[in-house]
């Protein structure tokens, strides 16, 4: 076992905008030595229903052509009606034109989880946290 020892002249601060960006950068820096294929792009669309938004999915290109889904919601009156179906089977399209191989997502067991297994999404990982009460599951499907 490795003794971790506090050195007299380190310091936990708080960081700066500027000083997250150069952290954020010089990762970037580094993992252009493993990443070799980054594909940029987004897409964020949506269900209108009588001029209001009802429905939509954001999701974005990340490392190793991955889109990764970060939001997915349809409002309560239109859920059961194909509206997510939809969304996802339009954003899924998109995501092969953007050069996207794999779409992964996360969800609480109070969201999407059947959802998700019923459009064929793969479920990677789970946890659950017993102390705040909730689970959280991982999926990904392969393009």
């Amino acid at each position: 076992m490795v003794k971790w020892e506090r050195h007299m002249d380190m310091e936990i601060i708080d960081l700066s905008e500027s000083q997250v960006e150069e952290l954020e950068n010089a990762l970037d820096a580094y993992d252009k030595n493993y990443i070799t294929c980054k594909v940029n792009g987004t897409i964020s669309i949506g269900i209108s229903h009588g001029g209001t938004v009802v429905a939509g999915l954001d999701a974005c290109m990340t490392a190793f052509k991955i889109l990764y889904v970060s939001t997915v919601y349809v409002d309560e009156k239109y859920r059961r009606k194909g509206y997510g179906k939809a969304l996802v089977e339009e954003m899924e399209k998109r995501a092969k034109a953007l050069g996207a191989n794999t779409i992964r997502l996360d969800t609480f067991s109070w969201q999407g989880k059947e959802f998700y297994q019923a459009m064929h999404y793969e479920q990677v990982g789970y946890y659950k946290n017993d102390v705040d009460n909730y689970e959280e599951y991982f999926f990904r499907k392969r393009l």
